[in-house]
């Protein structure tokens, strides 16, 4: 198993063109996959975190059958539990990415034989990063069994856009979940706001007035003007303007 890390970021412009126009659409997956092809002629990859909820981002394959969440699965039964086959950087947050280049013979047993073995895959070349909160990131490109082996070739190419991918990939995850709501915003900055703070601000920030969110809550105005005045305080806050920005996180 070979270990190395990735090259300082040099795409290819043809790359990241394409890649940038694929930005938020379904296919992203395999238009990276085709993309590649030509510089790492991978059959199918595949991106995921392992950590406290393992998670399959995303993935495309060149053929009909599409493996990778079959072996998704079976990796999730036993074998990511003693995989060391994916090395990273021991600092959490650490930016360097490194990139592992496995055959099917340097896996663990159960590893190469429910994955491997069972799904018809040879080799892989990973690009990992540690995360933050201790996870790794890693995005796999495999080959499959009957295909030629990586040529030393892909493996420096790879290293080379490896930066360039990993940030479309983030692009593409951040582009793929939906933005928090004002009120799960000021909520996870403030938490001592109650639900019903919580319920005033957020008929605050859709324009209500106070005899509005009084009815929409069936509160008295009065009710409602005490709960936002301690919403405020706690926030900091003495405008309904200065809660927008708070909401929109363009005030500190």
């Amino acid at each position: 198993m070979r270990q190395w890390h990735a090259a300082p970021p040099a795409p290819g412009p043809g790359l990241v063109a394409d890649l940038v126009g694929a930005l938020g659409t379904p296919d992203f997956a395999r238009r990276l996959l085709d993309g590649l092809r030509a510089e790492v002629p991978a059959d199918s990859w595949s991106a995921y975190r392992l950590g406290a909820q393992p998670a399959l981002l995303m993935s495309a394959s060149t053929e009909a059958e599409d493996r990778t969440r079959a072996c998704w699965s079976a990796y999730l039964s036993g074998p990511h539990r003693h995989d060391r086959s994916l090395a990273a950087p021991t600092a959490s947050g650490d930016a360097a990415l490194r990139l592992c280049h496995a055959v099917a013979s340097d896996m663990q047993p159960e590893h190469r034989a429910r994955v491997y073995e069972a799904h018809g895959m040879a080799e892989r070349v990973s690009v990992v990063r540690r995360e933050h909160d201790g996870s790794l990131l890693a995005l796999n490109f495999y080959r499959h069994q009957g295909r030629r082996p990586y040529a030393d070739a892909a493996l420096q190419s790879l290293g080379e856009v490896a930066t360039a991918v990993v940030a479309l990939v983030d692009k593409q995850l951040a582009l793929r979940t939906p933005a928090p709501s004002p009120r799960a915003r000021l909520a996870a900055r403030w938490p001592a706001l109650t639900a019903r703070e919580l319920d005033v601000c957020e008929r605050l920030l859709r324009g209500l007035s106070h005899d509005g969110v009084a009815a929409d809550l069936g509160l008295s105005v009065t009710t409602v003007k005490t709960l936002r005045n301690r919403a405020f305080d706690r926030l900091g806050i003495h405008q309904r303007s200065q809660l927008f920005a708070l909401a929109q996180g363009t005030q500190a």
